[in-house]
């Protein structure tokens, strides 16, 4: 079974398309760009993500026949069919035909510049529009979010636990994808880590220690079952006495010639807890045993835990990860830049309003980045169909406001790179957490 169809759409979508194929302007040639009006979370960047399962889903655009039926069956406000029977067998045969360039998954981007050019009939283009805002914007809002935790952390490794809290089952593999190429080390979604390859990670929960009458006892019994995987959960009663017991148990797991990973704090002043744990640790000669740190964890409250001087070495963050707690929602739009009329020529497109961030950039979008050695400079957003003069300005990429003039010697790539041509994938996906 296919995991995406073309009905996962809006109606208006389908509705345009009968109303390009009923005006006979279903095959006139169209460009749309999906991109975002401004970063999530207040922040100066955002990671693209999501161009994979966009291409999953571009592979498979064919109407299936039960879909098919299914449409057949809609009516008018006048209890009439919404779609006459020939566009029915007109979406049938209707084979993807559009070119597809897009930036390449975990590079930083910004607002307005185009994540995707699709180029090809006006009437494939707007059924596009819905299944691919929902996935990229998805993506790149939980691959920004993770890229944010792992700064926050100052290179510690942060694991991604937000699988039970996702927007369900299919919201949390997509955020677990998004989360690694974002910056997380790993995930405890196992099917995330057979499908995308991702590690995965994980040990016990609190009901493990309740099952048993003595937290020791229990701990022991894990290292027994598990002894190349012991991280103790140690706050289910009482924080450092909990400490104190997995040390114990460390202990007898070296006498084995096996070696306790570390333990896991969930609840409590982390900060407070994780100093005691580490002075514990240490004085019992486990300097190499990490402490795990869980429970509501983000970017402002892991910087505030680093300001108190908190002995975190992993970080386990979920529920503000996978559900961008804080942002649920990128505004991704999908707009129509160019339309090629009857006389073969392109006509540019632009859609204004009152509110300047809702007015959209003609024509046909590319965008150029410029670095002078490995620095990062600056963006372009250009049309292709003119040439680019040096004199123009750019802006820059280091928050300033403003623009700044191009330099001859800096060098330059574009950013959107050929996906589809003429419906026929020409890219191959890299390994996932390759950019």
């Amino acid at each position: 079974m296919k995991r995406f169809s073309l009905l996962q759409t809006d109606l208006y979508q389908l509705t345009m398309a009968y109303g390009y194929w009923k005006s006979k302007r279903s095959d006139w040639e169209a460009v749309f760009h999906l991109f975002f009006r401004s970063n999530p979370f207040g922040g100066q960047y955002s990671i693209a993500c999501g161009l994979a399962d966009a291409i999953e889903y571009l592979n498979g655009f064919q109407f299936e026949e039960n879909e098919l039926s299914y449409l057949s069956t809609l009516t008018g406000n006048d209890g009439e069919v919404l779609f006459e029977e020939a566009f029915i067998d007109y979406l049938r045969n209707l084979k993807f035909e559009c070119d597809v360039d897009a930036i390449e998954e975990g590079t930083v981007v910004f607002p307005h510049e185009p994540l995707m050019r699709i180029k090809g009939p006006i009437l494939q283009c707007q059924i596009l529009e819905t299944a691919l805002l929902n996935i990229i914007n998805f993506q790149t809002l939980i691959a920004t979010k993770a890229s944010r935790v792992v700064q926050a952390t100052q290179g510690e490794p942060v694991l991604e636990f937000g699988l039970r809290r996702a927007q369900a089952m299919d919201g949390a593999l997509s955020a677990s994808r998004a989360a690694y190429i974002g910056g997380c080390s790993a995930t405890s979604n196992v099917y995330a880590g057979m499908k995308y390859g991702i590690p995965v990670k994980g040990t016990h929960a609190h009901s493990w220690i309740m099952s048993f009458d003595d937290e020791e006892e229990a701990f022991q019994a894990y290292a027994d079952a598990m002894p190349n995987n012991c991280v103790f959960l140690v706050d289910t009663y009482n924080t450092v006495e909990g400490v104190k017991k997995a040390i114990s148990v460390g202990c007898k797991l070296g006498e084995q010639g096996k070696q306790m990973v570390g333990i896991r704090l969930d609840s409590g002043d982390l900060a407070e807890l994780s100093i005691q744990a580490r002075k514990l640790l240490d004085d019992a000669g486990f300097s190499d045993a990490v402490i795990v740190a869980s429970n509501d964890l983000e970017e402002e409250a892991i910087a505030a835990l680093k300001a108190k001087g908190a002995k975190i070495g992993v970080w386990g963050v979920g529920t503000k990860l996978v559900t961008a707690y804080d942002q649920p929602a990128l505004g991704g739009v999908y707009k129509l830049g160019a339309i090629r009329g009857t006389d073969g020529a392109w006509q540019y497109r632009i859609k204004l309003s009152e509110q300047v961030i809702k007015v959209s950039n003609p024509g046909i979008q590319q965008v150029r980045r410029f670095k002078q050695g490995e620095h990062l400079v600056g963006d372009m957003i250009y049309n292709v169909e003119h040439s680019i003069d040096e004199s123009l300005e750019i802006r820059p990429l280091d928050g300033n406001s403003g623009s700044m003039q191009i330099s001859p010697d800096w060098d330059s790539q574009d950013l959107l790179k050929p996906i589809f041509e003429k419906g026929k994938q020409v890219y191959k996906i890299p390994a996932i957490g390759v950019v």
